[in-house]
């Protein structure tokens, strides 16, 4: 089977409290956006184990992927033997604050279970995913959602614009465990409004903040230059996507976006650049 999983990005982001369990409450709106991970996924019954094929430089094959998490998580749960071929070709960027891993994951999770006659409900594929990793619940749904709790909770959030980025990562990888880790929680309750936004969608001056950013940037102060680099082409808001370092804009139109992205690649030419829209709805490659 072949499906593609899109990335997301946040378009806030508020860490409100640490839990006894070592976990962090959150409150975040997560967005799917035009960039996709695709996977092909093969049953080999002659098989046994799990094989795992990407050719990006970097990308494991082995359980520290995601996906092949994923994979041996659904064999286990359903109680089925037999060998999964997983090939991998990314397009999201590794450890960028936009979800990849996650989006990995879920998509074996979906492919597996049409595979196998769809074995486990959706209600199980979400147990097995908050097991594998926080984020892994939204991508089986693909849709913009309220996260909350540690990011398993989710509100499906309709009426929102395909709202046009432009997505700028500088060449570093941001270890997510390490943000959390620095952090200094002041929060301790949402003061972000979705009624809000829903009133006012482009109204994001209002909604757009990451309580992550004061750990990222102080490491890594060139992201600061990206945000102010975007809000001075006009973006209506610029903010880093979940730890980072991945930075986004929002602009009004797609085709100001698309010069703003033609641009950056000349101006950020080491970093990575993409010009995307907001997914409105989850329908699967």
């Amino acid at each position: 089977m072949e499906i593609s999983i899109p990335a997301k990005i946040n378009l806030w982001l508020e860490v409100l409290r640490k839990r006894d369990d070592g976990y962090h409450e959150l409150s975040s709106l997560m967005l799917p956006v035009g960039i996709h991970d695709h996977l092909d996924v093969d049953l080999r019954p002659e098989q046994e184990g799990i094989s795992l094929a990407c050719e990006q430089q970097g990308v494991p094959d082995d359980a520290r992927n995601l996906a092949w998490r994923a994979a041996e998580a659904y064999m286990k749960a359903a109680g089925v033997r037999t060998g999964v071929r997983i090939r991998l070709v990314k397009n999201i960027p590794v450890s960028a604050g936009l979800g990849g891993g996650s989006a990995d994951a879920a998509a074996v999770l979906l492919s597996l279970n049409r595979l196998l006659g769809d074995l486990l409900s959706m209600d199980r594929l979400h147990g097995l995913g908050r097991q594998i990793g926080a984020d892994v619940p939204f991508f089986l749904n693909r849709r913009p959602a309220l996260a909350t709790g540690i990011g398993e909770k989710l509100r499906e959030v309709e009426d929102l614009p395909p709202y046009p980025l432009v997505l700028i990562k500088p060449p570093v990888a941001i270890s997510t465990r390490w943000v959390y880790r620095s952090l200094k929680l002041t929060r301790g309750e949402s003061r972000i409004s979705l009624s809000a936004l829903l009133t006012h969608p482009w109204r994001l001056q209002d909604v757009m903040e990451n309580d992550l950013e004061t750990v990222t940037i102080h490491e890594y102060p060139q992201l600061a230059q990206i945000k102010e680099w975007l809000l001075g082409q006009g973006a209506l808001g610029a903010l880093m996507s979940g730890s980072g370092p991945t930075v986004f804009g929002v602009f009004a139109e797609r085709g100001q976006a698309l010069r703003v992205e033609m641009l950056a690649r000349d101006i950020w030419k080491k970093c990575w650049v993409a010009a995307v829209e907001v997914m409105g709805s989850g329908a699967a490659g």
